[in-house]
C-alpha cells in the first residue's frame, strides 16, 4: 500500500474514532473537540515519521511523541496534558483494536507521565492574621464568622468537617473538638485559647439567638434562620473576609488547612503529630507539607546568607 493511501486510510480511522465518541459514548462538544485536537496532532506527526501503518507503530514512537510535545521550544506540554494526549492516544488504539483495524494495543503499554507533586497552598503567619481580624463587629453574624475561621486555623478541620461538627464535639473541660475525618474516624485535636474563646462568645451569645430561629438541631455552626451552615456558606464566608483583608492570593477554606499544617511544622512541631491531627492515614500525606516548609527555609537561606547568594572567589 502506497504512502498516501496509508495516511488516507489513518484519516478514515480517525474520523470513524470520532463519530464513535460522538454518536456512541454522547461526549460534549468540547470534550469532542478536545480529542480531536489531540489526534489530529498525533496522526500528523505519525504520518510526518512515516508511521501511517499503524500496524508499525511502536510504544516507543508513542513514547518519543509525547517527549516531544513536553520539551518543544514554543508551548512546552505540561506532565498533566501530556496525560491528557496520552489518554486520547489509548483510546484511539483501544477502538481500532475492538473494531479489527489493527492487531495490537500498543498504546496500553506506554506509562504515563509522572506529575509533579502540586504542593499544597498556605498564606503566611501575618497573612493569616489579617485574614482573621478582618471580620469587626459585634452583631451576630460578625460573631458566628470569627467563631468559624478561629477554628478552621486553630484545627486544621476541613470544612466538611466544621460544618457536620455538633455542639456536644466541643469538650469545654479539656479545650479539645472530636472531629469525624474521612471514613468516618475520629481524631481529638485542641481548640486553642483564640478559638476557644471565639467558640465561647458564639455559643453564649449568638447559637441560641439562631436556634430557635430553626427546627431543632445539635449543628455547632449555624445560618441566621438556624439551619446547619452549609459548606458553600462557609466558603463565602472566607471569601469576603479575605477580600476585606485585601489578600491577592486565592483563599479556600482548604488554605486554612494548609496554613495550619505548614505553620505547626515551621514552628518546630514533629510530623507524626501534624499527621495525627490532621487525620492522615499516611505520614507520608503530612510530608508534603515538610517540602512546602523546607522550599521556604531555602529562599530565606537564599536571601539572607552571603555565600549563597555569589559564588566565593578563589585566593
Amino acid at each position: 500500500m502506497s504512502a498516501d493511501s496509508l495516511e488516507r486510510n489513518l484519516d478514515r480511522y480517525l474520523d470513524r474514532y470520532l463519530r464513535h465518541v460522538t454518536i456512541e459514548r454522547g461526549l460534549a462538544v468540547n470534550t469532542r473537540l478536545a480529542y480531536q485536537r489531540d489526534l489530529t496532532a498525533y496522526v500528523d506527526w505519525l504520518a510526518q515519521h512515516d508511521l501511517a501503518d499503524l500496524e508499525r507503530v511502536g510504544v516507543a514512537d508513542i513514547g518519543e511523541y509525547l517527549g516531544e510535545l513536553v520539551s518543544r521550544a514554543e508551548s512546552p506540554m505540561t506532565a498533566s496534558s501530556q496525560s491528557r494526549v496520552l489518554s486520547s492516544i489509548r483510546g484511539f488504539h483501544k477502538f481500532l483494536v475492538e473494531e479489527g483495524l489493527i492487531r495490537e494495543d500498543v498504546a496500553a503499554d506506554v506509562p504515563r507521565p509522572k506529575e509533579a507533586k502540586r504542593l499544597p497552598k498556605a498564606i503566611t503567619i501575618d497573612q493569616m492574621d489579617a485574614l482573621l481580624a478582618a471580620v469587626t463587629g459585634d452583631d451576630p453574624v460578625a460573631i458566628r464568622d470569627r467563631a468559624l475561621l478561629e477554628f478552621l486555623y486553630a484545627t486544621g478541620a476541613r470544612v466538611s468537617e466544621a460544618v457536620t461538627l455538633t455542639v456536644d464535639d466541643v469538650t469545654a473541660e479539656a479545650e479539645l473538638v472530636r472531629l469525624r475525618g474521612k471514613g468516618n474516624k475520629q481524631r481529638l485535636v485542641p481548640l486553642g485559647s483564640f478559638a476557644r474563646q471565639a467558640i465561647d462568645a458564639y455559643l453564649t451569645r449568638v447559637r441560641p439567638m439562631f436556634s430557635v430561629r430553626g427546627s431543632s438541631t445539635p449543628a455547632l455552626f449555624l445560618g441566621a434562620r438556624g439551619k446547619p451552615l452549609s459548606r458553600q456558606s462557609a466558603w463565602l464566608i472566607i471569601q469576603a473576609a479575605a477580600e476585606k483583608a485585601h489578600l491577592t492570593a486565592h483563599i479556600s477554606p482548604h488554605t486554612f488547612r494548609h496554613s495550619f499544617a505548614t505553620h505547626l511544622l515551621a514552628g518546630g512541631a514533629d510530623v507524626r503529630v501534624v499527621q495525627e491531627l490532621l487525620g492522615h492515614s499516611s505520614v507520608a500525606t503530612t510530608q508534603i507539607y515538610t517540602m512546602v516548609t523546607a522550599d521556604t527555609l531555602r529562599e530565606s537561606y537564599q536571601l539572607a546568607h552571603p555565600r549563597a547568594r555569589a559564588r566565593a572567589t578563589s585566593a
